[in-house]
């Protein structure tokens, strides 16, 4: 560090510890003010200009410092000096104080800091230059921070120390005249009805200030675009994906007039590409495996496949799903059903190219529910050589002999594990150490042998490279621990994640930023920096799943609507998904790995499906039942289930984390025999086993003999004693020392 740099962090930090090592604190409590507040005012009054000089100074010497004391100095200002006067010595006070602490955080860590994270701060850096000016002023107007550790972190960031001071003179100030006045009316050492209403509006201050900012910013966003007389619509939903379906659906039950656009097929990709095509498919190849299994229940058939037929099937269920989601539904319910590419204009107009010609809707609010794609990395020759993806696999009519699957999870998973039942010769890459990467690694490994079993090659660690085509043949060359491996395929299906779809909409022309994943920058009520417009499904992210898009669309739609009403926050505290691989992998809330990666506490317990009574009968005994618990507490904080029917399963403990029900009313509830439902019951079972400390063993062991006649009462006394000692123990480590090869994370005894 420069020796300037050295010498000024040395002299603040002196100054700091002398601060708190002399008491000096003592001087900004208010016990210390009302003492002798008759002496300051009469000090005040004979020496009125070395008062207000002496109380500006230490006030930005408080402020620059970054020292407690601030808020009573302001409170004092008002009572010595009245609301003029006070309001002028504390609001410029602060600001030169302010600017001080920045400036010495800038002048002090900001290369430092730069240099070290720069490329990580460039977003933070470019939107402070681009609004830093309007985002200071709400951290001043709505102190979302202490304003200590704004001036210190706005020293790290590029807005310009001129900008730093007249915001923050203009962004202080109502707050400082708001205390100050509250000083004036402490001063008189009453209960006033002014004294009332300045508490009552620091109170209420920073909501009123946060609708305040909100309509500033509006205003400034809307100014630039012509606002339509009137509007054609209510709403006009972009997109009729699962969200958009929903989001339609929640405005045509309002009664407001509704558009629904899609570019291409009613039912986005859940219906058409997706969820039920898929699952249809996975139904044949589990139909498949268990007629290759067949033997082991005592009946032997030909499990011949007609792929051609099989695909067929996959279509027509499709077809059966489709009136759901048709044209003619939704046409019934009021909605108008406009085929087109649609781009926004305006906050209020959207352009739809329809087969007819371009068409311009005006709309009171937007939905945009665009969905993702597949996203298809730039691998070098895969362009050349071909490949599927979730969308396109659908065309197939003849088995692909060899099957390379790009991608381990979910998707490539499911269906790697479809077309190796189905006959392919599937062999999956995925280029992490493990597939189903987010699941914790035990999960990952069960389901690895069962596709290994199926005949699916998995083959973790190996990053693609190459695509290559060879006198007729088609190569991946891989790279797998610094060596390189070569495979020959006939199909490549990608399955490395999907993109969201946001290209073409005019986002950019409106200035609707999207995230780095590509998804739309919201808030947390899915709307964008314009407040009519807001985003739910795959387009807003961050969860890819159908069913957590619905249940976006439900707030997408409302907060579009009635948003300047009454806007709601989108809950995603609960959110279940699944892998619908064999045994199917579902999960809500945290698992081990995520528990330990937030260093959150955790108790884990689990039971094996192996034992379960109706696991054995069907044949389905691969899996386990885990779940993350407070230590101490039966309240859930996650839920892993490996096994047949795991997402049915998982509902009980969806609802329970839901209604915050713990794992003892788990426990005490009838479960039907037999049925796998009692897995669930079972697992609670492990947890309340495994809370019995040793002491309570003992002790109980110790009753039972004596009330045998086996035993004196002695034996209950050393019980007793037991229970005692292991009290004092469990009170020292605060919880007992887990055994790893129990099946609760506590330990069996």
């Amino acid at each position: 560090m420069h020796r300037s740099k050295l010498l000024l962090a040395l002299a603040l930090a002196l100054a700091i510890v002398a601060f708190f090592v002399f008491d000096l604190a003592r001087f900004l409590r208010p016990d210390y003010f009302l003492a002798r507040r008759d002496a300051l005012e009469a000090w005040r009054a004979a020496h009125p200009w070395t008062a207000a000089g002496a109380f500006f100074a230490l006030y930005v010497a408080v402020t620059a410092l970054s020292l407690p004391g601030a808020a009573l100095l302001t409170l004092a200002g008002g009572a010595l000096f009245g609301l003029v006067t006070g309001t002028a010595l504390a609001s410029f006070a602060a600001s030169i104080g302010a600017t001080l602490a920045f400036l010495s955080a800038r002048f002090v860590l900001r290369d430092a800091v730069q240099s070290r994270f720069g490329d990580r701060l460039e977003p933070i850096n470019e939107g402070i230059r681009r609004e830093g000016a309007f985002y200071l002023f709400a951290l001043r107007l709505v102190p979302l921070f202490p304003f200590f550790l704004i001036n210190l972190l706005m020293g790290l960031t590029a807005i310009p120390a001129r900008t730093f001071y007249w915001v923050s003179q203009v962004g202080m100030l109502p707050g400082t005249m708001l205390y100050v006045y509250a000083g004036t009316q402490l001063g008189q050492f009453r209960i006033s009805g002014g004294l009332i209403a300045a508490f009552a509006l620091l109170g209420v201050f920073p909501l009123l200030a946060r609708r305040a900012l909100d309509a500033i910013k509006a205003r400034r966003l809307y100014a630039r675009w012509p606002r339509p007389p009137k509007f054609d619509y209510n709403l006009v939903v972009i997109g009729a994906g699962s969200s958009g379906l929903v989001s339609a659906y929640i405005a045509a039950a309002t009664r407001a007039r509704v558009a629904l656009i899609e570019r291409d097929k009613m039912g986005g990709d859940c219906l058409n590409t997706g969820c039920v095509p898929s699952k249809a498919l996975i139904r044949a190849a589990r139909l498949r495996s268990d007629i290759a299994h067949g033997a082991e229940f005592g009946i032997r058939a030909n499990g011949h496949v007609d792929f051609a037929q099989v695909m067929e099937r996959v279509a027509r269920v499709v077809k059966t799903v489709e009136p759901d989601d048709s044209v003619q539904r939704y046409t019934a319910l009021g909605v108008e059903c406009i085929g087109g590419n649609a781009r926004l204009t305006s906050p209020w107009t959207v352009q739809v190219d329809t087969g007819s010609g371009p068409r311009t809707l005006t709309t009171r609010a937007i939905v945009i529910a665009t969905g993702a794609r597949p996203f298809v990395p730039p691998i070098p020759g895969l362009q050349q050589v071909g490949y599927l993806t979730s969308e396109t696999l659908w065309q197939l009519r003849e088995l692909p002999p060899r099957l390379l699957v790009l991608g381990g999870g979910p998707i490539g998973s499911e269906l790697a594990q479809a077309f190796a039942r189905l006959g392919s010769q599937v062999t999956q890459l995925e280029m992490l150490p493990r597939i189903l990467v987010r699941e914790d690694p035990e999960v990952s490994q069960l389901v690895t042998e069962r596709l290994g079993q199926d005949g699916v090659r998995v083959l973790a660690g190996h990053t693609a490279r190459q695509f290559l085509s060879e006198g007729g043949s088609k190569i991946v060359v891989a790279e797998h621990q610094g060596t390189q491996v070569r495979i020959e395929f006939d199909q490549v299906l990608v399955a490395v994640g999907r993109k969201p779809r946001t290209d073409g909409l005019g986002l950019e022309a409106l200035g609707i930023a999207t995230r780095r994943d590509g998804t739309i920058q919201t808030d947390e009520f899915l709307r964008t920096d314009y407040p009519n417009i807001t985003v739910c499904g795959d387009a807003a992210g961050p969860y890819q799943f159908t069913h957590v898009g619905a249940h976006q669309a439900w707030y997408a739609a409302v907060n579009a609507l009635f948003g300047r009403f009454r806007a709601l926050r989108a809950d995603y505290r609960v959110i279940p998904w699944a892998t619908f691989v064999d045994p199917e992998v579902a999960r809500v809330g945290l698992n081990e790995q995520e528990a330990r990666e937030r260093k959150v506490p955790y108790e884990a317990t689990v039971y094996p499906i192996a034992g379960l009574s109706r696991a054995i009968t069907d044949g389905e005994t691969a899996g386990f039942v885990k779940v993350l618990t407070r230590p101490g507490s039966d309240r859930i904080l996650g839920a892993t289930i490996v096994g047949a029917h795991a997402g049915d399963l998982l509902a009980e403990y969806v609802l329970a984390m839901k209604h915050n029900i713990g794992l003892g009313r788990i426990l005490g509830t009838i479960h039907i025999f037999p049925t796998l439902a009692e897995a669930n019951k079972y697992a609670a079972g492990n947890w309340r086993r495994a809370q019995v400390t040793l002491g309570q063993w003992a002790l109980l062991q110790a009753l039972q003999a004596w009330l045998r006649g086996a035993g004196g009462i002695g034996a209950v006394l050393r019980g007793l004693v037991a229970l005692w000692r292991d009290r004092r123990k469990a009170y020292a480590a605060d919880t007992l020392t887990p055994d790893p090869s129990a099946a609760s994370g506590r330990g069996q005894f």
